[in-house]
């Protein structure tokens, strides 16, 4: 009974996760975020699909809020995110803040 109850728990906190409410997409490349600035929907948790086009790999670091995802370089990770209240959230590749940097939106 003990193995069922953890299985049926498992499987309600995997659909719970891949219940994120709606994903967008990010694209780095030439060490800049695609598009920088990105209207979300406040108040519910989302998802990221971060693709790194350079070659060289990429830190996704959430300036306001807790986010940190190393990216290989030509590769893609998936980041879930908030939910936000109403306002603006920064967000920066840590390997180049010079040039990698963005905001959500969150309406």
């Amino acid at each position: 009974m003990k193995k069922l109850v953890l299985s049926l728990s498992i499987v309600a906190a995997l659909a719970a996760s891949a219940h994120a409410g709606e994903t967008f997409e990010i694209t780095i490349k030439d060490h800049r975020f695609s598009p920088s600035e990105i209207e979300i929907p406040a108040n519910e948790q989302i998802s990221l699909v971060v693709k790194n086009q350079d070659g060289t790999p990429e830190e996704f670091e959430g300036e306001d809020f807790d986010a940190e995802k190393v990216i290989s370089g030509n590769s893609e990770a998936t980041i879930l995110v908030g939910p936000f209240e109403p306002g603006e959230y920064a967000f920066v590749g840590e390997f180049h803040e010079d040039s990698a940097k963005g905001k959500l939106i969150a309406k």
